[in-house]
């Protein structure tokens, strides 16, 4: 226990406050079981850190944090844990990327039910199935899902411009609002154009010169560590996997054609889908469909964009098309919170099921949703709203 506590010592010492994100103030850390999901990379760990540095002394002993990558639990279990550390004090306790962690399910819910003035906090890949039906965890789990910085927050922690967030139907409602305050304080065309390249993940504070390399091994984490090992994935199918992943990437926004995915990486056409799905609860990809409600295990997508700009920038081998940029920012700022879907017929996407968005540049006009009602244009090198034609960034504001 002594050893843990060192540990726990050391990472709080060196978890930079730099950026502290909203979520952190939206969990309920007093609820009993917590879950904090995301794709690797965007901050779970460190979010988990800066709590426990804001709330609890330097050398507080109820507190203890754990990483499940520790060699210390391949010989102790959970329950031996959270065993000891109630008998010496401890309420809270935080286990961090649980999925390292076989069974790791099964012991929650039985420390859960043993220990009951325990506080529990995990957190884990945007992969794992929190709530496991053989472990029952769905009535006493509270989930929350970590996302990448959106373009509000790029410019808060990144650039000292502070603007809180809107939602949706304000934004959409009177959009000159939040233009004004945001030319007053930046231009933000500017920064757009840089958070497209760089702006999502938060360790680019860490080095601008090696982002794209940490972009890449995230994303060959996901493949040849966290599908093999929570979605079963047989590691023999890695390359056709990587295979995938690099033609969406060079080729995007795709236009699916199973059947011919199918060919070019050497899988069956329900593999292909299999593995598209895999990769969009992994948060590499956003899949697109025109009807969300006829949706089943085995329908494929009609359009795939990469999770978030950055990931297009870092994993294409071919020239990057600014409006191919453009759309995968719009879809990554919506999607969190929003049923995007593929405006087959009119527009771009469509938008809980009432708003139209067509994406392009400032000369983009409303000829392909004239007629369409709620329909908007979202429009790159604007500052201004003019009518329904509102600046492409102003979504970047929603979370």
């Amino acid at each position: 226990m002594e050893t843990l506590f060192k540990r726990h010592d050391i990472y709080l010492a060196n978890t930079p406050m730099t950026i502290v994100r909203d979520i952190m103030h939206e969990i309920n850390w007093n609820s009993r079981l917590v879950a904090i999901v995301g794709a690797r990379g965007v901050g779970k760990s460190t979010l988990i850190r800066q709590f426990i540095r804001i709330n609890f002394g330097q050398y507080d002993r109820s507190v203890l944090y754990c990483s499940l990558d520790s060699v210390y639990f391949s010989t102790h279990s959970f329950i031996d844990l959270a065993e000891q550390f109630v008998m010496n004090g401890g309420k809270r306790l935080f286990l961090d990327e649980v999925h390292k962690y076989n069974g790791w399910s099964k012991e929650i819910k039985e420390i859960y039910d043993l220990y009951p003035e325990l506080k529990i906090v995990i957190s884990g890949s945007s992969l794992l199935e929190i709530l496991n039906a053989d472990a029952d965890l769905s009535r006493r789990c509270i989930r929350y899902t970590l996302h990448g910085l959106s373009f509000r927050e790029f410019l808060r922690f990144y650039k000292g411009i502070s603007i809180r967030k809107y939602g949706l139907d304000e934004i959409l409602g009177d959009p000159s609002g939040l233009c004004s305050d945001v030319v007053a304080q930046c231009r933000p065309v500017q920064y757009f154009k840089e958070y497209l390249a760089f702006g999502y993940y938060p360790f680019y504070l860490e080095g601008k010169e090696e982002y794209y390399t940490r972009i890449e091994q995230v994303v060959n984490f996901i493949i040849e560590v966290e599908l093999p090992q929570l979605r079963k994935v047989d590691v023999s199918n890695i390359r056709k996997l990587k295979a995938l992943v690099s033609i969406i990437a060079s080729d995007v926004p795709y236009e699916v054609d199973a059947s011919k995915l199918s060919r070019m990486i050497g899988a069956g056409r329900d593999t292909v889908i299999e593995y598209m799905r895999h990769l969009a609860d992994a948060a590499v990809f956003n899949l697109l469909y025109s009807d969300v409600r006829s949706v089943g295990k085995l329908t494929r997508p009609d359009k795939i964009y990469l999770e978030n700009p950055n990931l297009l920038y870092a994993l294409s081998t071919s020239d990057i098309l600014i409006g191919t940029a453009r759309e995968t920012f719009v879809v990554s700022q919506l999607a969190p919170e929003h049923i995007v879907e593929y405006g087959r017929q009119h527009g771009d996407f469509k938008v809980d099921g009432k708003y139209t968005f067509e994406v392009g540049g400032k000369d983009k006009t409303f000829s392909q949703i004239a007629g369409v009602g709620n329909s908007f244009v979202l429009s790159d090198d604007i500052e201004s709203s003019l009518g329904r034609k509102l600046p492409i960034w102003i979504v970047g504001f929603l979370k």
